[in-house]
C-alpha cells in the first residue's frame, strides 16, 4: 500500500511541477495578470477540472509561483553569503575563500547583491511577478511572507555580523528620524541599534530599484558598464549600513 502511494505522490509531484511550468511560459508570454488555469490545462492536454484538484484557483498557481521566486532568489543571496561557488573566480569573496579567510562584511553584502541581480537578470518574468506592478485583483496571502523576507534577512544577517567581528561605522541618527528607526529595530532587525536599522531598510529598497531599473529597462541608453556600475553603487550601499572595509 505504501508504494502505491509513494507513486501517487511522486505523480503529484511532476504534475505539479508541470502545471508551474507551464504557468511560467504563460507569465513570460502574456504577463501574470492573463495567467489562465483554462489556458495551463489545454496546453498540458488536461481537462479544467483535474487541474484544479492541484490549484484550485489562479490566485492558488500565482501564490505558488510566488513562493518558489522568492525562494529561488532567497537561496541565491543565503548561497552567496555563506561563500558557496558558482560565479568563478571573479565572484566577490573568491579570494578570502581559496586562503581560508574569512570574508568581510561588505565583501559578503556585495556578494549577495550580485547573486540577486545574477537571478533577476536570467528570470526577468519571475521577477516581475515578485518586484514589479501587483496583479490586478490578487492579494497576497501570508504564505508568501517568510520567503519574501529571505533576502532581507540575508542582509540583516551580514550586518549583525559585522557588527560584532569587524564594528560598524555608522552616521549620526537624526532626532526627526529616530522614532521611525526605534520602530524599525524592532519590528524588522532587533538585534540591530536604531542607527543602522533605518539606513539598512533604505539600501534594501535602493538595491532592488538599481536591480528592477536593469531589468524593466530603465537603464537603455543610459548606463552602458552596468555590472561596474551596479558593483560601485552596492558598495556605496553597504557604506550607508556601517560596513568597513574593501569588497574581495
Amino acid at each position: 500500500m505504501s508504494a502505491v502511494r509513494g507513486a501517487r505522490e511522486r505523480a503529484r509531484i511532476e504534475v505539479t511541477a508541470a502545471i508551474k511550468d507551464e504557468a511560467r511560459k504563460q507569465l513570460a508570454a502574456e504577463g501574470a495578470a492573463k495567467l489562465s488555469l483554462r489556458a495551463v490545462a489545454r496546453e498540458l492536454g488536461m481537462v479544467s477540472s483535474a487541474l484544479y484538484r492541484y490549484f484550485p484557483s489562479r490566485d492558488d498557481l500565482l501564490t505558488a509561483l510566488i513562493v518558489d521566486a522568492y525562494d529561488a532568489v532567497g537561496e541565491a543571496a543565503e548561497r552567496a553569503a555563506a561563500g558557496e561557488p558558482g560565479a568563478g573566480a571573479g565572484e566577490p569573496g573568491a579570494g578570502a575563500r581559496a586562503t581560508g579567510a574569512r570574508a568581510t562584511g561588505l565583501t559578503r553584502w556585495v556578494a549577495v547583491a550580485c547573486a540577486v541581480r545574477d537571478w533577476a537578470l536570467a528570470h526577468p518574468h519571475e521577477y516581475a511577478l515578485i518586484y514589479g506592478s501587483p496583479v490586478p485583483g490578487y492579494s497576497a496571502p501570508q504564505d508568501t511572507v517568510g520567503p519574501a523576507a529571505r533576502v532581507g534577512m540575508v542582509l540583516i544577517a551580514i550586518v549583525e555580523e559585522a557588527g560584532r567581528d569587524e564594528g560598524l561605522a555608522l552616521m549620526p541618527l537624526p532626532d526627526e528620524l529616530r522614532p521611525e528607526a526605534e520602530r524599525l529595530a524592532a519590528d524588522v532587525a532587533p538585534g540591530l541599534a536604531p542607527a543602522v536599522a533605518a539606513p539598512l531598510v533604505a539600501a534594501w529598497a535602493q538595491l532592488f530599484g538599481l536591480i528592477s531599473f536593469e531589468v524593466f529597462g530603465q537603464f537603455n541608453r543610459v548606463v552602458e558598464a552596468r555590472e561596474v556600475f551596479f558593483r560601485r553603487a552596492v558598495t556605496e550601499l553597504a557604506r550607508t549600513v556601517g560596513l568597513l572595509g574593501r569588497p574581495g
